[in-house]
């Protein structure tokens, strides 16, 4: 089955030229190309302008890598999962950020805000195209293209919501060409959200002929998950309870959690049954454009031929993220914070060159970690063991860890890796916005809420039982390359908080470094308590980068731009607390 592209066609092309572009407004302005309102609104056209669409996800359009959905610097670096990483001055609009110190006034913080009104503005189109189509476009194709449209729309705000708050609706009703900056803040966009989804989930096929379009069981999933954004815990787990037992990929495949953990994020096993939305990656199709550009800084610094990537030394794992992977005798994390002190903390070559002596951590961990960390001494995927310091750019400013977790194997090179631009690290890994994992620690969540916590413990124990398969375990010299010790909860859960703890810990160490923390942390409602823990250790550790750094709960939103306040004004736009 083949995948979406976003970039590969001429009309695609036409539609972003012609429909799509903006000026200093994140909204979109009335059309003055060439192209024929009758070619867009044939079926050819609709499904053109639909692509790009999807072609606004990954971050390669408007508003660049801050705009994508892998949230690296939003969800993962806010969230402690990493640390910027690099020399301090390489990208510095980031390090406000990772300190808790951003402004309105900053770049990228605008980039996040105009990429996803970007894709917004896309969608709206495609449904007023959708509303004059030809004839010929038959009633299903339109209701199809409707509901990916407003499957799209509700992706877009959806990152809006939980990255800035309210932010200004606007849906295709809206006059574009007059009164389109007067659109305020002030309203809930959470109905609006659930809405676009609802559409979706009752008029989406279960099954598509692309991999990379979105289904029913995408929709559900993305619905379920507001209401769990909302503590709408029953209807969340109803919903949930429908995908787990019927959900199925667009392409036909049950869904369930592929056997190994390492083969989720490999691009030779992409769309796999653990795929519920994945935003789609493909190599050498004559533009970089069509592979994964939310990760092209994100390597080991300076591999040479020996390692993926050569460039730049970003999004390095943190001390504290690496050391939550630490487990006890019985395979269990350590849910009372104790992988932080002197005793549990995973030992690390912080400090040393790579020609200097150094023997790796010898206690128990969670096999995860091998998976998502390149570290010294263990083999990073198919390549050579990580040597340390000559794979990092500036230790002391980012500590002594890589990102591995999206990293290409050697075998990819050339086939699912592209050399066609700047850097080698342009990939096939698809990034998926959900997945089947994600799925079950969601539907945890809500079944401990409604009081079912053994259904809770069961799907917890399925993420951890596929982590502990040992074929899974990474390999070194034909043993397990560290002492991978896991295990499942074998006692009954009946104490409210200490399930709520065990499953908020495991959607940490399951989904580390995929964006996802710091938005769990500020929906629990213990981001100041776990940022600031965070930041009292991890600060000691990196001096430099994150100095007396401190998290205040208005930091749990971004501001709104300062250049969007400044184009439709204060009477418009209300700024949020504490900018």
């Amino acid at each position: 089955m083949k995948k979406i592209l976003t970039n590969s066609m001429v009309i695609v092309a036409g539609v972003m030229t012609v429909f799509f572009s903006c000026k200093e407004s994140f909204l979109e302005k009335p059309a003055t190309g060439a192209v024929s309102e009758g070619l867009l609104t044939s079926t050819k056209g609709l499904e053109g302008a639909l692509i790009a669409v999807y072609g606004q996800i990954n971050g390669k359009g408007a508003g660049g890598r801050m705009a994508s959905p892998s949230n690296w610097v939003w969800g993962s670096i806010r969230g402690g999962d990493a640390n910027k990483g690099t020399d301090p001055g390489d990208y510095s609009d980031i390090n406000p950020i990772q300190r808790y110190e951003y402004l309105s006034t900053q770049g990228v913080i605008a980039e996040k805000w105009q990429g996803n009104y970007e894709g917004i503005s896309r969608a709206n189109a495609v449904l007023r195209l959708v509303a004059k189509a030809d004839a010929e476009v038959t009633d299903a194709t339109k209701t199809r293209i409707s509901a990916e449209a407003r499957f799209l729309r509700g992706h877009y705000y959806f990152e809006l919501k939980k990255t800035y708050g309210n932010t200004p609706y606007v849906d295709e009703s809206v006059d574009y060409g007059s009164g389109i900056e007067k659109v305020k803040n002030d309203a809930d966009l959470w109905p609006k959200i659930e809405a676009d989804f609802k559409f979706a989930f009752d008029n989406l096929p279960a099954t598509q002929d692309a991999v990379g379009r979105a289904n029913k069981w995408a929709a559900a999933s993305y619905l379920a998950k507001a209401y769990l954004y909302q503590k709408k815990y029953q209807e969340a787990k109803t919903l949930f309870d429908q995908i787990i037992a019927s959900g199925q990929t667009t392409n036909g495949k049950k869904y369930a959690l592929v056997p190994k953990y390492a083969d989720v994020f490999r691009a030779s096993n992409d769309n796999n049954t653990e795929s519920v939305f994945a935003v789609q990656a493909a190599a050498n199709t004559g533009s970089v454009n069509n592979a994964n550009p939310e990760f092209d800084l994100n390597w080991p610094y300076n591999t040479g031929a020996n390692g993926p990537g050569n460039c730049c030394g970003f999004f390095q794992p943190s001390f504290e993220m690496v050391n939550s992977h630490r487990t006890d005798a019985n395979g269990l994390p350590l849910l009372d914070g104790s992988y932080n002190s002197d005793k549990n903390a995973v030992v690390s070559d912080m400090g040393l060159l790579s020609k200097d002596k150094f023997t790796p951590d010898a206690g128990n961990l969670d096999p995860r970690l091998d998976h998502s960390v390149g570290r010294r001494g263990i083999p990073f995927l198919d390549w050579i063991d990580h040597p340390g310091a000559d794979w990092i750019r500036n230790q002391a400013n980012g500590g002594p860890y890589s990102p591995k977790k999206f990293a290409y194997y050697k075998t990819d090179v050339g086939s699912l890796q592209d050399n066609s631009s700047w850097t080698p690290g342009y990939t096939a890994i698809n990034y998926t916005v959900i997945r089947f994992a994600d799925v079950l620690l969601m539907a945890a969540e809500a079944e401990i809420e409604a009081g079912t916590l053994e259904k809770a413990r069961e799907y917890v124990n399925m993420v951890r039982a596929r982590a502990a398969n040992p074929d899974g375990f990474v390999m070194k010299s034909g043993a397990p390359a560290a002492k991978y010790v896991i295990g499942t909860y074998k006692t009954a859960w009946t104490d409210k908080e200490a399930a709520r703890a065990a499953v908020r810990f495991e959607r940490k160490l399951e989904l580390n470094l995929e964006g996802h923390r710091f938005y769990d942390l500020v929906r629990w409602g213990v981001a100041d308590k776990e940022l600031n823990a965070y930041l009292t250790y991890e600060s000691k550790k990196l001096t430099g980068a994150l100095g007396n750094a401190k998290f205040a709960t208005k930091y749990e939103l971004l501001p709104i731009p300062q250049g969007q306040i400044d184009l439709q004004g204060t009477d418009v736009l209300k700024q949020n607390p504490g900018f």
